[in-house]
């Protein structure tokens, strides 16, 4: 009751300050102090609500209203606050390597040995692998149409010049060669060396590691990949004593690192807050623009793919539309209104093992598919990556574009359980890539809104997929399918 009315209060609050910075348009003068008071008036009425209501994602769109107000009105201070966004992603970069590896090795090295399950397995990943690849091109179709963050690049300051004293310098002559050289100090001030351009060779040498150590230190995400993959394949061959205590171990790091992100997260508001009052204070209010568009992109790209990925394989695979949307769509609302997956799993197995898949498939394949099949994020990451590219002024080629697809193919694996754990791996492939981080600290702003959406497609995807596998197993229910809601 007392959420409701301070919501309420809220809302009054905002209508009625909008109504007065409408004045001046009509040719009411206003007196710009008295707005700037009206402004933090709805302000002050917005954080009663987020004190009542007292939700991560709640206080994260006030932080972002926050710290636009603040970058509007104290530019000054606003231009200096772009630390609290570095700090939170610091803090994400953390994460990658860990995580990676405990939910890479965990997904490998914990599966069964048994025969069915082993035919499961392999059906269920091609079905999880040809739908992240279309989430994937989908994405990066969208955002290349859209442009979302063209026109935010943020300019670096300009080098600052160095004064050489000039009794230190003097100009050496080679009249044979007809060539001059600056000298400091005796020395030869010669111009930075051109950087190398890497062939193929040092492409895929790359990938490769060489070292623990140098791959967490230096961020490589594909690097950390293989070493997990070979690790899980490795622990899989070992005795099972054996197996079992590093397995534990494995586990124990995983549920560790998705507690650590959650944590983090709970800086999240004031990384979101600086950020904005940053943007603004910078660049002003255009920006905004710019992640309205992001949103609206995202949600288009995600309503494509359930049109081209979803009805198709329900119409291939003779699964009753109507009836299989009914049926998921509680666990699905749950996913979208918690923005985690894991909320909704107890809805989601019941609901399909009502729909007509057995428990032993449905059991196996939404599990699995949490790791392995996250259709909504794997299109959010292809879509944020090139937005942050986009918004730092770099143009990526397609052959480029085509390697950050086949790199998020593989690292964006196993981070359903927490919201907003997209970050990570977002973080990790703008690294592997070269594109600025710091335009992660923009898109922190509309994540909250964003997240939803993907986690419910997620939601859908594995869903289907365990759907998909029952009648590729010839286990379905139909009967059951068609006397469900």
């Amino acid at each position: 009751m007392k959420s409701a009315k301070s919501l309420w209060f809220a809302i009054l609050s905002v209508a009625a300050v909008a109504g007065l910075h409408l004045l001046p348009s009509v040719g009411i003068p206003i007196e710009p102090g008295v707005l700037v008071g009206a402004r933090w008036w709805a302000i002050g009425a917005l954080c009663i609500y987020g004190y009542r209501n007292n939700s991560l994602t709640t206080w994260i769109l006030l932080s972002m209203v926050i710290g636009m107000a603040v970058g509007y009105d104290f530019p000054k201070v606003g231009s200096n606050l772009e630390i609290l966004s570095k700090i939170f992603i610091q803090l994400i970069k953390t994460v990658i390597a860990p995580l990676l590896f405990g939910t890479l090795v965990v997904g490998i090295a914990g599966q069964s040995n048994s025969k069915q399950v082993g035919r499961m397995s392999a059906k269920a990943f091609t079905y999880f692998i040809a739908a992240t690849s279309i989430a994937l091109v989908i994405g990066l179709a969208a955002i290349n149409f859209s442009k979302a963050g063209e026109g935010i690049a943020i300019k670096s300051p300009a080098a600052e010049p160095v004064f050489l004293p000039a009794t230190d310098l003097n100009v050496q002559v080679d009249s044979v060669k007809g060539t001059a050289k600056l000298l400091f100090h005796g020395k030869e001030l010669s111009s930075p060396p051109a950087p190398v351009k890497q062939n193929w060779k040092s492409v895929i040498l790359h990938i490769f590691p060489e070292n623990v150590a140098k791959m967490i230190y230096e961020g490589a995400v594909l690097q950390v990949v293989i070493f997990s993959l070979i690790f899980g394949f490795a622990l899989r061959e070992i005795p099972e004593h054996h197996r079992k205590v590093m397995l534990d171990w494995t586990e124990s790091l995983t549920e560790v690192m998705f507690k650590f992100t959650g944590i983090i997260m709970y800086f999240a508001p004031i990384a979101v807050g600086g950020a904005m009052a940053y943007t603004i204070g910078t660049m002003g209010f255009d920006v905004v623009w710019n992640l309205v568009k992001l949103l609206g992109t995202l949600y288009v790209a995600l309503f494509i793919f359930i049109m081209l990925v979803f009805i198709p394989v329900l119409l291939l695979f003779r699964i009753p539309i109507g009836k299989f949307f009914r049926a998921i769509y509680e666990p699905a609302s749950l996913a979208f209104a918690t923005a985690s997956s894991e909320a909704a799993l107890p809805k989601a197995l019941a609901a399909m093992e009502k729909f007509g898949v057995p428990r032993k498939i449905v059991s196996f394949v939404l599990p699995t598919g949490y790791s392995f099949n996250l259709d909504g994020s794997t299109l959010y990451l292809s879509l944020a990556s090139v937005f942050c590219a986009q918004a730092a002024g770099m143009h990526l080629s397609w052959e480029t574009q085509l390697a950050l697809m086949g790199t998020l193919l593989l690292t964006s694996k196993g981070v359903a359980g927490v919201p907003r754990a997209s970050l990570v791996i977002l973080a990790a492939t703008v690294n592997q890539f070269g594109i600025p981080e710091w335009p992660i600290a923009i898109i922190l702003g509309v994540d909250a809104l964003m997240d939803m959406g993907r986690t419910c497609v997620n939601l859908m995807g594995n869903c289907l997929a365990s759907a998909v596998v029952a009648r590729w197993e010839g286990e379905f229910d139909d009967e059951m399918a068609n006397n469900s809601l």
